[in-house]
């Protein structure tokens, strides 16, 4: 029996190559995909598309291995981003695999995995089996013959797909500064994004997953720099980076300021809610207060979940939500087989900013309703004794509500509120802080890490 606690994750796997996984393991970890999801929905067939890292190709490969060993065949889209591969499991409707870290540093490899329609898997739905048989790595079923291996090309169909739900033909021309990162933003969006008013100043689009540039993970502010002034350089109409694996899209104003996911998230929420197909909004309880307020202003009804895409993902099955975001700048639609899609994302905001005349800063104020503090981490010994301390101190102020749907959230009576949430994986503290202006945040944001770090 082997031991894979330490890269089969929450969500997906995820782990150093080959340190802690390798080709024997990615061949394991197929065989055991592929028993998952013939014995849960019956698949015959499963299809793998993997990022530009060195380590994608052969750990893609041994995986495959794996699952034509199990009786079930493959269908290997090759080269893509994660949006692209859920595309491909939703338009196949049979089960996915994409291998990539994301993020993640160069020594990183890693494998999302879901259902047939691009539905998720996760630690309660199939993961912890999938963990174990892969440990195991025996199996008593007869498979009765070896699958077979087949190549397809799905990029132009995801390209299609996507503008078949947001038409950007029609809109003034936009000058469009892009940096992928040397991730795959710079495979996809001279496909999705060609032929149409968009002049696309590409940074970094040259595949390389050793990051040669700057790490791809636009969540972390020094990510952007040469984003931002890219945009001031050129005069740009806006600016769009894009993670690692290309799911995650960030978005530059103008002045090169950056766009609060959250305000994107208000944005496309009002333009999904204007289709008239639905009026119900997922948005994870970091997410601004305004989306909410601006969903309700637009008669949507707006749905507060945890944060994670497993999630987001299983409260849009429930409640067949139109649309879903988080403030990770993670985008969700229901069109979209409820996967994320930092592309589509995109596409509503290049569209939203072209049908009207004015600025992205103009057009986003309208969104921007409070002083927000992001994401701050803090290491600490004792991540239930800091929050529990935390809690004490405000539980009893007067007109305080405190939750703990995740973590802690505690709302002031004058409006400015945070979240406390413990990582899973590491030894810390995640805080968010929103208040009505900048000044009460900072207050707020110091009085609080103050505790937490003391």
């Amino acid at each position: 029996m082997a031991d894979l606690s330490s890269i089969i994750k929450a969500y997906d796997v995820r782990g150093v190559v080959p340190d802690q996984w390798d080709e024997a393991v990615a061949r394991s970890i197929g065989a055991a995909f592929a028993e998952f999801v013939h014995g849960d929905s019956g698949a015959t067939s499963v299809v793998t598309a993997h990022d530009m890292r060195e380590s994608s190709v052969p750990l893609s490969r041994a995986f495959a291995e794996g699952v034509i060993s199990r009786g079930l065949d493959v269908v290997e889209a090759g080269l893509g981003s994660t949006d692209m591969l859920y595309f491909a499991a939703g338009s196949l409707d049979i089960p996915g695999a994409m291998f990539t870290a994301s993020h993640n540093p160069a020594k990183y490899n890693g494998i999302k995995m879901c259902r047939a329609g691009a539905a998720p898997i996760g630690q309660d739905s199939g993961l912890a089996q999938i963990r174990a048989s892969a440990e195991a790595d025996a199996y008593d079923r007869d498979p009765g013959r070896v699958g077979s291996v087949t190549q397809r090309d799905v990029i132009h169909e995801y390209a299609a797909h996507l503008r078949t739900l947001v038409d950007l033909s029609g809109i003034r021309p936009l000058k469009v500064v892009v940096d992928a990162g040397n991730g795959m933003g710079g495979h996809t969006v001279p496909v999705v994004l060609a032929d149409l008013p968009l002049e696309v100043v590409p940074m970094y689009f040259e595949l390389d997953g050793s990051f040669p540039n700057h790490e791809a993970n636009p969540l972390d502010p020094a990510n952007l720099v040469d984003l931002q002034a890219a945009v001031r350089e050129h005069g740009a109409d806006i600016g769009l980076a894009f993670d690692g694996d290309a799911d995650r899209v960030f978005v530059i104003d103008e002045r090169g300021e950056p766009v609060s996911p959250s305000a994107v998230t208000a944005l496309v929420a009002v333009r999904e809610l204007a289709k008239g197909h639905g009026t119900t909004i997922i948005h994870n309880l970091i997410t601004s207060k305004a989306v909410p307020e601006i969903v309700r202003e637009h008669g949507g009804e707006p749905v507060r979940t945890r944060v994670g895409h497993s999630f987001i993902k299983a409260e849009m099955a429930r409640t067949d939500a139109v649309f879903g975001g988080e403030h990770s700048a993670h985008y969700y639609f229901r069109d979209f087989w409820r996967a994320d899609t930092g592309m589509l994302a995109a596409m509503h905001v290049l569209a939203a900013l072209g049908e009207q005349s004015g600025t992205l800063s103009e057009l986003t104020a309208a969104y921007s309703r409070y002083a927000a503090s992001g994401e701050i981490n803090s290491t600490v010994d004792d991540a239930a004794a800091r929050t529990a301390d935390v809690r004490a101190a405000f539980a009893d102020q007067p007109g305080t509500t405190v939750d703990e749907l995740d973590g802690l959230t505690v709302e002031l009576a004058d409006g400015a509120w945070f979240n406390l949430r413990a990582s899973n994986t590491e030894p810390l503290l995640r805080l968010n802080v929103e208040a009505p202006d900048e000044a009460r945040m900072i207050e707020l944001r110091d009085q609080v890490l103050g505790m937490v770090r003391a």
